[in-house]
């Protein structure tokens, strides 16, 4: 699919690895419309090709509105899915279990609020007519944690595991309207969601990338969500960029 002049959707494009794709977007072309409780006036000066809506993924209400904007911009052929939380927390610590409430939030946001844009968008990119076979496409930000579950994310790990097993039967539900839905998980990127771990932490996840032995540069990412984007034939796979590290562990 060609991103320029296409409109897309970034759900949690104020920040991180969102922002990322939203200049990398928007630099090839598209006219991207920011979903993010973070974005701040949602009113765009003449001629910006970024377009903010201040919401919330999980409100019914907050995508539909999204949405609407990208239709008064065009045609919306492409969502990307960057809102996420995450929460440190042992299953058990000492003698207290982690709360209910928050592993329910970071799966609430995480995958729930992935699902919600990933459905809503999906009804608005079925009734497009095709170009070059294919409707639309979404694509999720996973992470590395969902196949290798590290100690002390648990809700966060269960979260990306369940978008990484989704993505394959989203592609399946939506592929009879030739939408294409594709994961991709990232490992260690230079996000403030990293940098919020403590030092030690970020010392041990770096030490488990072999080459190259750095945070990724979230404009690394954002040159891969563009490239799914435009390649007709990658659909309903997690794609790792990682560096081949690997989490988890004794």
């Amino acid at each position: 699919m060609d991103i320029g002049n296409t409109v897309v959707l970034v759900a949690g494009g104020a920040s991180g690895l969102g922002h990322a794709v939203v200049r990398r977007l928007s630099d090839a072309g598209a006219t991207a419309v920011v979903l993010d409780p973070r974005a701040g006036e949602s009113d765009s000066p003449a001629g910006d090709p970024v377009h903010r809506i201040t919401g919330d993924v999980c409100e019914e209400r907050d995508v539909a509105a999204a949405l609407d904007r990208a239709a008064e911009l065009g045609a919306l052929r492409a969502v990307v899915n960057c809102a996420g939380i995450d929460r440190t927390g042992m299953t058990l610590d000492a003698s207290d279990p982690l709360p209910l409430a928050q592993f329910a939030e970071v799966v609430q946001v995480n995958l729930i609020g992935a699902f919600n844009v990933i459905r809503l968008a999906a009804e608005r990119m079925a009734r497009l007519e095709a170009v070059a076979g294919e409707r639309g496409v979404i694509v999720n930000t996973g992470s590395i944690a969902g196949f290798d579950a590290p100690a002390g994310l648990v809700s966060y790990v269960a979260s990306k595991a369940g978008l990484a097993g989704m993505t394959l039967a989203a592609a399946r539900d939506l592929a009879g309207a030739l939408i294409r839905v594709v994961t991709v998980a990232p490992g260690m990127f230079d996000t403030p969601m990293f940098r919020r771990l403590p030092e030690f932490a970020q010392r041990a996840s770096l030490a488990r990338a072999p080459h190259p032995a750095r945070l990724g540069a979230p404009a690394e990412f954002a040159e891969l969500v563009a490239h799914v984007i435009h390649n007709p034939m990658l659909n309903g796979d997690t794609i790792r960029v990682d560096a081949a590290a690997r989490l988890g562990g004794p």
